[in-house]
């Protein structure tokens, strides 16, 4: 068997949760690959509404493993919290959620520092969601941060722990707060080690044996290119790779088993936080928009900022991930227009730009319009079932961004899905 990659095209908030939930049917191993509890997931099955933060979607089929990747920086708390919340609603994820051992952990201090960095910013702030999440790459980086199988070595974690917080409680008495007790977190940290023991493996070996063994590995990331630390709109990004370069170094596995790299985007664009958004939506449009949507967050509950689609933003994340097909998602969000813009491109001083530019500023959208198709679509289970004006912004925007469609969705549930052929 093969891998596939599932990656999100925009900046986050595509629709990744029900891609990877309707695929998981008949997967073996689903991946989370990078990202933090930063990440909300939404998945609506049998009227129930679903959200993930850490733990693959593919957790709700019951013959599915789940694996928490190495790339991912793994909050104890918000892992556990989602595994209680998980158990409340009769979903048991005993022995089908695996952990990498290699997986930095986010830490209560992290947590803090992140806040505080926010708020002495300003109006500088990058709009993060204070979880913690860029300070402890930062720490995987500089080389400072626990790893997972740290917790299970007590003299070396507590080596490794009174360095971090010797570097950290420097920070936190910059910003006037208390240092961190590194004893309590000590016993904390141990505590959560005898946990998760059990379900925490060298998970890199796991997935290439698996794959060796004709088994199917479905990845998931979290977040989309627009946020990528290195494609995306710098420094208003998140902290990690959310590309398919991501997808690899955050598994493990061998890039000759991937087969396909789907790539997930609405029939509009949506943004949370700051940085450069240019088909945006503001006023009143922004906010009808973002109410035909629902569009707030799913682990902050923020207003979405809201625009048009941009072809610019979705070509280049057809480069730099290597798309071989889209999942065109919250097309029925668009019923409710007479027109609808798309955005084609991008100019600058006058000039018409030849690829996504690594700096927004100055750039203006070139904007075609496409006539809308003014009825419900939420019942269409084939192609021909939409309707006309609807089939051709669907082709326009393969047209533009040069990667056919795979899936389209045209509500929340799972049956809410059209498979093009």
């Amino acid at each position: 068997m093969s891998a596939t990659i599932v990656v999100g095209t925009q900046w986050g908030d595509e629709g990744k949760a029900k891609c990877i939930d309707y695929l998981s049917e008949n997967i073996d191993y689903i991946v989370r690959y990078q990202g933090g509890a930063n990440a909300g997931h939404t998945v609506s099955v049998d009227g129930e509404t679903y959200v993930f933060h850490l733990i693959p979607s593919g957790i709700l089929y019951p013959r599915t493993i789940c694996v928490i990747g190495n790339g991912v920086v793994l909050d104890p708390v918000a892992f556990e919290d989602e595994i209680e919340a998980l158990k409340k609603r009769n979903i048991d994820s005993e022995g089908r959620l695996i952990l990498s051992e290699a997986c930095h952990l986010v830490l209560p201090v992290h947590r803090v520092v992140d806040e505080a960095r926010e708020n002495q910013a300003g109006q500088r702030k990058i709009g993060t969601t204070k979880r913690g999440i860029g300070v402890s790459y930062g720490d995987k980086v500089t080389r400072i941060g626990i790893r997972l199988g740290d917790v299970f070595e007590p003299a070396y974690l507590k080596e490794r722990l009174d360095h971090l917080l010797d570097i950290r409680n420097l920070e936190l008495k910059s910003y006037g707060l208390e240092p961190v007790d590194s004893a309590a977190l000590l016993d904390q940290l141990l505590a959560f080690g005898e946990r998760v023991r059990p379900m925490t493996r060298n998970t890199s070996f796991l997935l290439n044996e698996a794959l060796r063994a004709k088994k199917s590995v479905l990845l998931e990331g979290a977040q989309g290119t627009g946020l990528d630390i290195d494609f995306g709109t710098y420094p208003y990004v998140t902290s990690s790779n959310t590309t398919t370069g991501g997808a690899l170094a955050g598994s493990g596995i061998q890039f000759q088993y991937v087969e396909e790299v789907i790539g997930i985007c609405k029939a509009y664009v949506s943004r949370v936080g700051e940085g450069p958004f240019p088909t945006e939506l503001n006023g009143s449009e922004g906010d009808r928009l973002r109410e035909l949507g629902h569009e707030y967050g799913a682990t902050t509950g923020r207003p979405r900022r809201c625009g048009w689609f941009d072809v610019e933003l979705v070509r280049h994340a057809a480069r730099v991930n290597g798309l071989t097909g889209l999942a065109l998602t919250k097309i029925d969000v668009l019923a409710d227009y007479d027109e609808i813009p798309i955005g084609v491109g991008y100019e600058r001083n006058g000039e018409r730009l030849d690829a996504f530019p690594a700096n927004l500023s100055g750039v203006k959208v070139v904007y075609e319009r496409m006539p809308g198709w003014k009825s419900d679509i939420s019942g269409a289970r084939t192609l021909a079932d939409l309707p006309k004006a609807c089939r051709s912004y669907i082709d326009r925007l393969e047209e533009l961004t040069g990667v056919p469609p795979r899936f389209i969705s045209v509500g929340p549930a799972r049956a809410h899905t059209i498979v093009v052929d």
